[in-house]
C-alpha cells in the first residue's frame, strides 16, 4: 500500500488521462459527443466535462463504458 502525496496535483493529470481515453475511443469508434450522450441518457455538458478531464462520478464513466461496449477499466486506466 502506498501514501497519497502531500498535494492534490496529481489528480488533475489522471482526470484528464480518462477523458482522453473516453475521447479517443469515441473518436475510433465514429462517434459523436451526442450520440454518446444521448445513448448514456446523460446530459451534454457531463460528457464534455468527462473529455475535457473535469470531476466525474464512477456511474457516469459505467454509462459511458456501457455505451462505447468498453470495459470501465479500459477508459480508467
Amino acid at each position: 500500500m502506498r501514501d497519497l502525496p502531500h498535494d492534490d496535483e496529481w489528480t488533475p493529470d489522471r482526470l484528464r488521462a480518462i477523458g482522453e481515453r473516453v475521447r479517443a475511443e469515441r473518436l475510433r469508434q465514429h462517434l459523436t459527443q451526442d450520440q454518446v450522450w444521448q445513448a448514456a441518457r446523460l446530459e451534454r455538458r457531463t460528457v464534455q466535462n468527462v473529455e475535457a478531464g473535469r470531476e466525474m462520478k464512477v456511474s457516469t464513466l459505467l454509462r459511458i463504458a456501457w455505451v462505447l461496449e468498453v470495459p470501465p477499466g479500459d477508459l480508467i486506466g
